[in-house]
């Protein structure tokens, strides 16, 4: 499929029945994509032994040989080549099958030009989004961070900007979403990289110790001093300091960390000698800090010497083409790390890991691919080997023709992911008994199945 090909893609069509053929590669060609025909699974087999073939579209009864069985030889020996089943005697039995088998669309004949391309270009679509999580990704260049997505372009861009100058950074973004990674982007692709990079968060020291750990103690400062000590500012100086979570510092730490900002020294705890120090500050948070400013709990002069350059990192939520991409990644790390042999997809357990809220962004995304790594055998994942709650987010129709049930269906869905799965929280949002949330999940999930089935 690539632009400097004079077609779009390369196609082969298997049918015992010469119309059929010739229906499919006057339509697909006046497209411009470049169509083989076969009559039969071994010919077909033995063409795609030959030629790098983008999809397979087949009929499934066929004389001695069935759809169903080029399908698994597809599934078996090939994992770049879309497959489209098409069928004269459509049931739902026969998708199942097929879908089974690793078809992903299932056409029924008589169709029309429209109905075609249509089902093709879905299958196109999703097989470029698969080779580009298969890429190869070099994680050096954004130092373990990636996205084809646009909001991480900038992202990426904004580390480039950041990277050239010395003025503070702001990083925001939500729990889960990789502002450490910004923050370790912009030291070591910029003039202080060969510095100490010096990472601190603000919640997980002690506030009575938080200060001795900034700017260091000395000797018999007071009970438990028994050496003099330097702190993270010391310790950075000539390079980078990260405040992790600074929305969540006192007042009064608030105000010390301004007049370093200004003065460029601290006082160690027990000595009235200031010190100098040139530390770069980049500052990360989760909560919204223009917020705390309205409400008096954080200093409005200190907001504005950290927010210099204001970095957002986008929830996963809102940048969903990257979950392929970060899920591959993941399983190519994971698989190297357990010595076997890398995981894949079903097309309807990657549509349901693209359509889960992911409260917990790409930290959750990471987890979750590491413990199917580890738990499942099989090389291919299906939709049942997720966790629950991306079970039931396989997706629904959008606008106003959908049904009161799918409306409903789909807030149960976004409600029970955004609480991580947690039946009892929401069933307490959704103000209903627990026992009625786990029929009503019962419902989707028989809906779920059932229009999958029907693909």
């Amino acid at each position: 499929m690539s632009k400097n090909k004079s077609y779009h893609c390369k196609v082969l069509a298997v049918d015992d029945n010469v119309n059929s053929l010739e229906i499919i590669k006057r339509n697909l060609e006046g497209v411009r994509h470049k169509v083989i025909t076969c009559d039969s699974v071994q010919r077909a087999v033995e063409i795609l032994n030959d030629n790098k073939i983008d999809l397979v579209i087949t009929d499934l009864k066929m004389p001695k040989h069935s759809g169903l069985d080029l399908v698994q030889h597809i599934s078996e020996n090939f994992q770049d080549i879309g497959v489209i089943m098409v069928t004269g005697y459509p049931s739902i039995e026969g998708a199942v099958a097929a879908i089974k088998k690793g078809a992903e669309e299932f056409l029924a004949k008589p169709f029309t030009h429209e109905e075609l391309l249509s089902t093709v270009q879905r299958v196109l679509d999703r097989l470029t989004v698969q080779r580009k999580a298969q890429a190869s990704v070099e994680p050096d260049a954004t130092h373990g961070m990636m996205g084809c997505s646009q909001a991480m372009q900038q992202v990426f861009q904004l580390i480039e900007k950041a990277a050239a100058m010395t003025a503070n950074v702001l990083i925001s973004g939500e729990s889960g979403t990789g502002k450490e990674l910004v923050a370790r982007a912009i030291h070591y692709t910029g003039g202080r990289s060969s510095a100490p990079f010096v990472p601190v968060n603000c919640t997980a020291i002690p506030e009575g110790l938080l200060e001795s750990e900034l700017f260091g103690h000395e000797k018999g400062a007071f009970t438990g001093a028994h050496t003099s000590r330097a702190g993270f500012f010391q310790v950075a100086d000539g390079g980078t300091i990260f405040l992790d979570e600074i929305g969540d510092a006192s007042q009064s730490m608030q105000a010390k960390l301004l007049r370093v900002m200004q003065d460029k020294e601290i006082i160690k705890i027990g000595s009235s000698q200031s010190i100098k120090v040139d530390a770069r500050i980049l500052a990360a948070t989760n909560k919204d800090l223009e917020v705390l400013v309205k409400r008096n709990h954080f200093r409005e002069d200190l907001y504005y010497r950290i927010n210099v350059i204001d970095i957002h990192i986008p929830p996963l939520r809102d940048r969903r083409e990257d979950v392929p991409l970060l899920a591959h990644y993941f399983i190519s790390n994971y698989s190297r790390e357990m010595d076997r042999r890398p995981i894949s997809f079903s097309d309807r357990a990657m549509q349901a890991l693209t359509n889960y809220a992911w409260p917990g962004n790409v930290r959750e995304l990471e987890n979750i691919i590491q413990k199917l790594v580890v738990k499942v055998d099989k090389e291919i994942v299906d939709i049942a080997d997720l966790p629950e709650p991306m079970r039931f987010t396989i997706g629904y129709e959008k606008g106003l023709n959908r049904s009161l049930a799918l409306v409903e269906s789909e807030h149960i869905t976004h409600v029970l992911a955004s609480v991580g799965g947690n039946k009892t929280q929401a069933a307490r949002i959704l103000k209903i008994a627990r026992k009625t949330l786990r029929e009503k999940l019962r419902k989707i999930e028989a809906i779920n199945q059932r229009s999958s089935a029907e693909r």
